[in-house]
């Protein structure tokens, strides 16, 4: 076999059309092994002799896609002094672009002896490990252009490739719960009738399906457990998993960039799934422990601010090209649109505590291809002052957990949260004014894939997790729930129509809400996973979406929110409310108004009051501040927005002085919307019967 020098860059395996240049980065180790796994399992072994700043490769001609790889490091173990090599272990490629097989869990994969962790295993893991794969990087991306769609105009929907598609009827057996089953007319159809713009995925890094979860019987379902960050996950390919995984998730964003979908990926770059100091080797552990990873004092073990094991050393520059060459990778090659970073707090924590500018945000802000993606922190961890809300960079937009929990407390009937609510309506000022940011910092949500579904939020006062096998002990106990008078399911009609109109309540709140909103994928269709909030494990049809047991008149008035938020540019502002007449806008009245249900304007007394769990909102069409993109003036309808949260039904005028005629366009106390211009009409001075626990929206033309 001819071995040529080739280049230390890229790193990884790159395919030329004529051979392959391979490069890998160990600073510690003494040799480094190439191994090229033929059908039969056995290797041909080419050792790197070429090094470049710590980086060892060459090039060799005639290797081509679909070739399966590892290297074999050979250097020093000494656990004591954090380094962990051991040429016995065939070791994943960081860089990998695909991965084939799956780990077994034989104890090979591991670099101690089960039940005498102090000793050393020799035993080749080859055969029970997964390895990694040459790709072609050739793709006709035809005519594909990213959408590109505003943060304003932006309605999120998070899903998971396979829940979404294993029990779809419209996708044909063979393609569900894959890429391609993602990219099938029957759910690109849905999510473009449903309204939504970007479909946030769960994970689709090449994951590891855990240990512990196996020996239970469950699986890693979820997939935060990341073991390739440039290579999509091979369960999710109809076609294979030599390359072929990547062609289809290509071919999966053309498609949903054809429907005007942008793609974001949900991203777990804080760890991997080496886990701690008892977890098995399969890649950065054996390549370079101490670079890679963050360790303790004793350097035997792991730093965890994320509970999963292990933290990336995020100020190694090795892990930060990493990170960045990954991002850039998926963007420019694979053509996601955006990011949502799991923990993201850990990703800033370079020593101990959450300092914002860190040197990953430092890497972001200046990238030019990175910084023009959608960005999307999920701002919390487990490390000390990991709650972050509102501590992210401008460029950065964050799930807004306050909002959710906010949200859940007001139509649940909690006490004092009116003022609160008002805030996180009006798109949350209070978390992000202050550093120059715009109410597009908030992704707002009520249900997430972690916690309840939105039936069940609605459907049980506590968790039901026995099926994950840990004694109902994991998952959120406070979910700020309310299960409407009775535990699950039930068959009393006063108790399904109260559970029907919270969940349209908290779907027209979300829609009505300044931000950008995320639903979670079925909850448009009354998805329920019987009370179990932590389904992590859970890779059964108590996660997929049921779509033969959809709910379709919620399907249907989610459709309609939807469609109402995207006619109307005053429920997506790009600047918060100045809460006064605007000047340049020639209309007296203020641009935000708020109400008690009497129709008086509201006094400090009014938002302070505890038990008070109603009000009325007025959004004036006539005085948006922003210009369009030519610099026009925005001019748009004006709108009333009446909460009743209280138990019991209340009478609500309509606020004087505000415009005389409005018309009825929401009422949540009815199964649907009323159809476009039909809704009854009212006068200024009017009183309205709003029922308990209900909204209403009023309507008043331009």
């Amino acid at each position: 076999m001819q071995v040529w020098p080739g280049q230390p860059y890229p790193l990884g395996a790159t395919y030329d059309g004529v051979g392959t240049n391979f490069a890998v980065f160990s600073e510690s180790a003494n040799r480094i092994e190439l191994c090229l796994l033929a059908e039969d399992g056995t290797e041909t072994a080419v050792e790197l002799r070429e090094t470049d700043a710590f980086v060892r490769h060459a090039y060799l001609p005639g290797v081509q896609p679909g070739q399966r790889y590892g290297f074999r490091v050979h250097g020093p173990y000494q656990p004591g002094l954090g380094q962990r090599h051991n040429a016995s272990k065939l070791l994943l490629d960081p860089y990998a672009k695909a991965m084939s097989g799956h780990i077994d869990w034989d104890e090979s994969v591991y670099g101690y002896h089960f039940g005498a962790p102090e000793r050393r295993n020799d035993l080749d893991s080859a055969p029970h490990t997964m390895h990694s794969v040459v790709t072609n990087p050739y793709f006709d991306w035809g005519t594909d252009r990213p959408p590109r769609t505003d943060y304003h105009r932006t309605v999120l929907y998070e899903a998971h490739v396979k829940g979404l598609t294993e029990l779809h009827p419209g996708i044909p057996e063979e393609i569900r719960g894959t890429y391609a089953g993602l990219a099938h007319p029957a759910v690109i159809e849905h999510l473009a009738k449903l309204g939504v713009t970007a479909i946030e995925l769960m994970p689709v890094h090449q994951f590891v399906r855990d240990h512990r979860l196996r020996d239970l019987g469950l699986t890693n379902y979820w997939g935060y457990n990341t073991i390739g960050f440039f290579a999509p996950h091979s369960s999710y390919s109809s076609t294979g998993d030599r390359g072929q995984q990547v062609q289809e998730f290509k071919s999966m964003v053309k498609a949903l960039h054809a429907a005007g979908i942008e793609v974001i990926l949900d991203v777990v770059y804080n760890h991997t799934a080496e886990g701690n100091h008892l977890g098995p080797t399969l890649s950065f552990r054996g390549l370079d422990n101490a670079s890679y990873y963050r360790l303790a004092k004793d350097q035997r073990f792991y730093e965890d601010t994320t509970g999963t094991g292990n933290s990336l050393l995020m100020r190694s520059p090795h892990v930060l090209q990493m990170i960045m060459d990954s991002l850039r990778y998926w963007v420019t090659e694979m053509h996601v649109d955006g990011f949502r970073f799991d923990l993201a707090a850990t990703l800033a924590r370079q020593f101990h505590e959450v300092d914002r500018l860190s040197s990953f945000f430092d890497l972001v802000q200046q990238d030019p291809v990175v910084s023009q993606a959608k960005l999307i922190a999920e701002p919390w961890d487990l490390g000390e002052g990991g709650y972050q809300v509102g501590n992210f960079p401008p460029l950065w937009t964050e799930w807004n957990g306050k909002y959710r929990d906010t949200v859940r407390d007001f139509w649940r009937g909690e006490p004092a949260t009116m003022a609160e609510f008002g805030s996180r309506l009006t798109g949350s000022s209070d978390l992000y004014q202050d550093d120059g940011r715009r109410p597009i910092a908030s992704i707002n949500f009520v249900t997430c894939h972690d916690g309840f579904t939105l039936r069940d939020l609605v459907s049980y006062d506590g968790k039901h997790n026995e099926a994950n096998h840990e004694d109902n002990r994991d998952g959120e106990s406070h979910n700020r729930s309310w299960n409407c008078g009775a535990e699950g399911d039930t068959t009393d009609p006063a108790v399904l129509e109260l559970r029907a109109r919270q969940q349209r309540n908290f779907i027209a709140t979300l829609m009505l809400s300044q931000g950008v909103p995320m639903l979670c994928h079925g909850d448009e269709n009354g998805r329920t996973q019987r009370g179990n909030n932590n389904a992590y494990c859970q890779d059964s049809a108590l996660t997929w979406v049921d779509w033969a047991a959809a709910d379709a008149g919620l399907l249907e008035f989610t459709q309609g929110m939807i469609w109402l938020r995207r006619d109307h540019p005053v429920f997506r502002r790009r600047r918060f409310f100045h809460g006064r007449p605007v000047s340049g806008t020639h209309d007296d009245l203020t641009d935000i108004a708020w109400f008690t249900p009497s129709g008086e304007e509201m006094t400090e007394q009014d938002w302070s009051t505890s038990y008070a769990r109603s009000l009325t909102v007025f959004l004036n069409g006539n005085a948006i501040s922003e210009p369009d993109r030519r610099g026009g003036k925005i001019v748009d309808d004006s709108f009333l927005l009446l909460f009743n949260a209280h138990s019991e039904p209340l009478a609500f005028t309509v606020p004087a002085d505000h415009g005389e005629a409005w018309q009825l366009v929401v009422d949540t106390s009815l199964p649907t919307l009323p159809p476009r211009g039909t809704g009854p009409r009212v006068k200024a001075g009017d009183t309205l019967r709003l029922l308990d626990r209900a909204l209403m929206v009023l309507q008043r033309p331009a």
